[in-house]
């Protein structure tokens, strides 16, 4: 039996080097492997180049790598909800690499599977394809490093000639990601919205570090629900179900009738 258990996440992340590239699953604040992230915060990585959806909060997800400077450039699609991330990047201090989020998804995927790259029509005649989308700015405010040119082509799709650009599959040296049930073979079933980043960030990585709520024996998964299986899994940490859970914007409103009076 191949028992991928690690016995905390300090050990778990310990061979994570200065200036390494790290995949991390979740989606806004939901199935952000929180616990695996502090560990990197606490183990001193510096220089790390991190490839996710978004960059969770100041104080929270990866929020915190990048609030102790410890991430020197991002590849995500929304960089929403964190004010230090918009300081950093237009300070110049932080490199960011936008990707639309349906690509930033396939070149994840595609890295995992072993293909080098594809051509999308997403961004098409933006800067996305015909750079100069500031990646890095300068002490003064000035675009110090800009996105670089992209390969277009034509085929023929749906019955017409339309153009397509070109961009590179990703892989990276580690993947971070966080499960809602697994075992320890690796084989993960991710939560609902989870499942949008976090079976592909798995993919990519070389070495995938997996921390899994709820821990079940070998076998007890229906094969038919697993989400990821274990051979894209190298190392599994239990966290448990106590965990710290935020949602990023709450909204209520109150019910018909139930306002305030003077």
């Amino acid at each position: 039996m191949i028992d991928k258990t690690c016995s905390d996440a300090a050990s778990a992340v310990a061979d994570i080097p200065d200036g390494a590239s790290i995949a991390a699953g979740g989606f806004g604040l939901c199935g952000i492997p929180v616990v695996l992230i502090d560990a990197i915060l606490h183990a001193g990585a510096r220089k790390l180049h991190v490839v996710s959806n978004n960059c969770g909060v100041e104080d929270w997800g990866l929020g915190v790598l990048l609030s102790a400077g410890r991430i020197a450039a991002m590849t995500s699609s929304y960089v929403g909800e964190n004010k230090e991330f918009e300081r950093q990047y237009l300070s110049g201090e932080l490199e960011l690499d936008l990707v639309p989020q349906g690509t930033l998804a396939e070149k994840l995927r595609a890295g995992g599977s072993g293909i080098a790259g594809f051509f999308t029509q997403a961004g098409v005649g933006t800067q996305v394809a015909e750079g100069g989308l500031p990646r890095r700015y300068d002490a003064q405010g000035n675009v110090a490093v800009a996105s670089q040119l992209k390969e277009v082509r034509t085929f023929t799709y749906a019955g017409r000639d339309r153009e397509f650009v070109f961009e590179e599959a990703i892989t990276t040296d580690f993947a971070i990601v966080h499960a809602r049930r697994g075992d320890a073979h690796g084989n993960l079933v991710f939560d609902k919205s989870a499942r949008n980043f976090s079976p592909l960030a798995a993919m990519a990585g070389r070495v995938c570090i997996a921390e899994v709520e709820q821990f079940v024996p070998v076998g007890a998964l229906d094969p038919d629900q697993v989400h990821l299986p274990g051979v894209f899994v190298h190392r599994v940490v239990k966290v448990g179900t106590e965990i710290d859970k935020r949602i990023e914007r709450r909204t209520v409103r109150l019910e018909e009738g139930a306002g305030s009076h003077a």
